[in-house]
């Protein structure tokens, strides 16, 4: 489904829901988890359907993912570092969080 057209930057260790993945350098968090097969990143706060990086762009919102602690950022967006903990978003938000 999504694959890499060449290895270019140095790997960067992430973690996600406490899991470690290996991302490479230049990746933003979106890209990381299609590349690292991870299916989606959150559910609706409604139905709780799967829902997964769809534009790669920031035009959709269905990457938001919790990043170092920070509700709602945009997977597609952010690039990865070293360190980094990212968490998926199940359901609704808590407010603050």
């Amino acid at each position: 489904m999504f694959k890499r057209l060449a290895e270019t930057g140095p790997a960067v260790a992430i973690t996600v829901d406490g899991k470690p993945v290996t991302a490479r350098g230049g990746d933003t968090v979106a890209a990381a988890l299609l590349a690292a097969g991870i299916g989606h990143c959150r559910t609706t706060p409604v139905t709780g359907a799967p829902r997964a990086p769809y534009c790669m762009m920031g035009v959709c919102f269905e990457c938001l993912v919790t990043i170092d602690g920070v509700g709602s950022r945009q997977a597609c967006l952010v690039p990865v570092h070293t360190g980094m903990a990212v968490e998926t978003q199940l359901g609704k938000r808590e407010a603050g969080r």
